[in-house]
């Protein structure tokens, strides 16, 4: 495991600028393309409320009652538990569009509500506040950047099966603090990984990803 040397405070950065920059992608999603295909057996709109779910989870395990102590004590534990999981069960593919049906007539317009309503909330949280995640309770600070990983992969999801261009459709991205942060996370959890060195491998040139490779 890699030592996690980021701060609180770039912790809090990098997940509001994942969750503004999921915001403007919402955004520019044409009215016509929320059934087209986005990721697996997920429409656009399913796509879109699977990745809603990674602010809608942070509301949803904080304030909990008697959650008990403390359990996980770093991110990378979380995506160590998620190993045991079925990535693709039924379970995971029915909340993705649970979630996208309940974004409405206007998906837009609910994911900026969204967006609002739980950076809001968590701005006005200490780092300590215990979320009761099913992986087991941890810190608020512990728990965001897994949230962080999630909204900015998906939210370039979306973008990829829209064939929407980064820079000509969306200009500027706002999200480089949580690229950051993601890529460390992924780092940390590829590191007792068997994909380990085919990413040490890739990153300094010396062969091709192979395309099944996969962290989280």
């Amino acid at each position: 495991m890699l030592d996690w040397s980021v701060t609180p405070q770039s912790v809090r950065d990098a997940f509001d600028a994942a969750a503004e920059a999921f915001s403007i992608t919402v955004a520019a999603v044409p009215s016509d393309a929320w059934a087209l295909p986005g990721l697996g057996e997920w429409t656009v709109r399913d796509l879109t409320g699977h990745t809603s779910r990674s602010l809608l989870t942070v509301e949803a395990y904080l304030g909990q009652p008697d959650v008990g102590p403390v359990q996980l004590q770093h991110p990378v534990e979380y995506f160590d538990f998620l190993r045991t999981v079925d990535a693709n069960s039924s379970g995971i593919v029915a909340r993705g569009r649970e979630a996208g049906r309940a974004l409405g007539d206007d998906p837009a317009a609910s994911v900026d509500e969204l967006v609002a309503r739980v950076t809001a909330r968590v701005d006005g949280t200490p780092d300590d506040a215990p979320v009761a995640t099913p992986a087991g309770v941890m810190r608020l600070i512990d728990y965001l950047p897994s949230r962080v990983l999630e909204l900015t992969v998906h939210r370039r999801d979306i973008t990829t099966a829209l064939g929407i261009n980064e820079q000509e459709d969306l200009g500027a991205t706002v999200e480089r603090p949580a690229v950051q942060l993601s890529a460390l996370l992924a780092a940390g959890v590829a590191v007792d990984r068997p994909a380990a060195l085919d990413l040490l491998l890739a990153l300094t040139g010396r062969r091709p990803l192979p395309s099944i490779v996969t962290v989280v």
